[in-house]
């Protein structure tokens, strides 16, 4: 479970790290007050929402089972263990 809160978190951080390699490109000073006033910031968590809702949005539409399928767990059989399957 800590590894798709992970993927949200670090898809949270892209525009910030996209923003921070500008400062270093253009040597605007990473580490100065001014190069991040509070409407950037505003507009960085903005883009940052918008990337974690569309990936929510993108993980429900294009993962798991299909509609209506119906999910065997996994037992024993003979006994061997049998996986779980989606059918």
């Amino acid at each position: 479970m800590i590894r798709p809160a992970l993927t949200e978190v670090g898809i949270f951080l892209i525009p910030f790290a996209v923003y921070a390699l500008f400062l270093i490109a253009t040597r605007s000073g990473l580490l100065v007050q001014s190069s991040w006033p509070a409407h950037r910031l505003a507009k960085l968590v903005l883009g940052s929402l918008l990337l974690v809702v569309t990936s929510f949005v993108l993980l429900a539409r294009f993962s798991g089972a299909p509609p209506k399928s119906t999910y065997i767990p996994a037992h024993m059989e003979n006994g061997k263990f049998v996986p779980g399957v989606e059918k």
